[in-house]
């Protein structure tokens, strides 16, 4: 079954979106950069923004090129929410090995992000749909404090917050929808070996849904009683990783916004949609892949992901 398509009657609704806006320095074995553009709510903002409008609560120095952010202008992005304060924006830098499969730290400065205290602007607090990216559940659970009555709560965590902030966590949970993690977050989290038992540890604490990022290998989404697999799509050539989880929550959240809706179906959809732009996200530099992409490109590869699922579920 294909993903169903938007409904081309109504006007999507924005997702409003809180995490990083980062510069970041990168080496893979396809070569490197030096302060690009990244961060959880700019990779998260690159793909959504191809379906959907979104709304960005951030901080970044003085040091960023704001400029850089105007194709996500241009797409519907609104950054009424990001603040620019005197200092150094969020910094990251890290080295990934032959293969992918490991990563190296070389830096990490919070620079301004370290004094951040997010802001909902007072026209947002309708919003209905809320993605939480990867930042300290503290600050996701100001976010939520500050929107009325959202539809649908989304959030992505790590587990540097699973060790060192696992109450406020916990917290968080409680009032989510959906959680991204990986296989090893998951785990860590419910403190079980067994992915399936994690992933209905998780969901009783609060989401009905736990999407479990599996890279190039896609993706599972664990519902209430039923679970749900979708492949990854096969890239020809992986470039850098950095970001692919948030463009995968991007296309999730993005498809979820403009169906109005989160029925089973639409969930299958969602999968899709972010496997696709999550594979679209390693196949350059920064956000470099999504400057030039199109809806119509996102579909055509959420449509092969769909149909390759649907083989798989029947053996074929």
């Amino acid at each position: 079954m294909n993903p169903p398509g938007p409904d081309a009657t109504r006007r999507p609704e924005s997702v409003l979106a809180i995490g990083s806006v980062a510069l970041d320095s990168v080496e893979t074995p396809c070569g490197g950069v030096e302060r690009v553009i990244g961060g959880s709510a700019v990779f998260f903002s690159a793909a959504a923004s191809l379906l959907t409008g979104v709304r960005v609560v951030g901080v970044v120095g003085d040091d960023y090129p704001l400029a850089e952010l105007g194709f996500l202008e241009a797409r519907g992005v609104d950054l009424g929410g990001l603040v620019r304060r005197p200092g150094e924006s969020f910094f990251w830098a890290g080295r990934y090995h032959e293969g992918f499969r490991t990563r190296e730290t070389l830096a990490t400065r919070l620079g301004v992000f370290a004094s951040f205290d997010p802001v909902v602007p007072a026209a947002w607090r309708d919003s209905r749909l809320v993605f939480l990216g990867n930042i300290d559940p503290v600050l996701q659970l100001r976010v939520l404090n500050q929107v009325r009555s959202p539809g649908l709560v989304a959030a992505d965590t790590m587990n540097f917050w699973i060790d060192g902030s696992r109450e406020a966590l916990l917290a968080v949970l409680a009032r989510l929808d959906v959680l991204f993690v990986n296989d090893e977050e998951a785990m860590q989290l419910a403190a079980e070996a067994d992915l399936g038992r994690a992933a209905r540890w998780i969901g009783d604490r609060g989401p009905g849904m736990v999407v479990v990022k599996r890279g190039e290998d896609g993706a599972v989404l664990f519902g209430p009683g039923w679970t749900l697999d979708c492949p990854g799509h096969p890239v020809g050539r992986v470039v850098d990783p950095t970001g692919a989880g948030d463009a995968f929550a991007g296309g999730f959240l993005g498809f979820l916004a403009r169906r109005g809706s989160w029925t089973r179906e639409d969930l299958a959809g969602a999968v899709a949609y972010g496997a696709a732009t999550g594979s679209y996200a390693v196949e350059a530099f920064s956000v470099d892949r999504f400057r030039g992409l199109t809806r119509e490109g996102v579909a055509s590869r959420a449509a092969l992901v769909a149909e390759a699922r649907k083989r798989a579920a029947v053996g074929g």
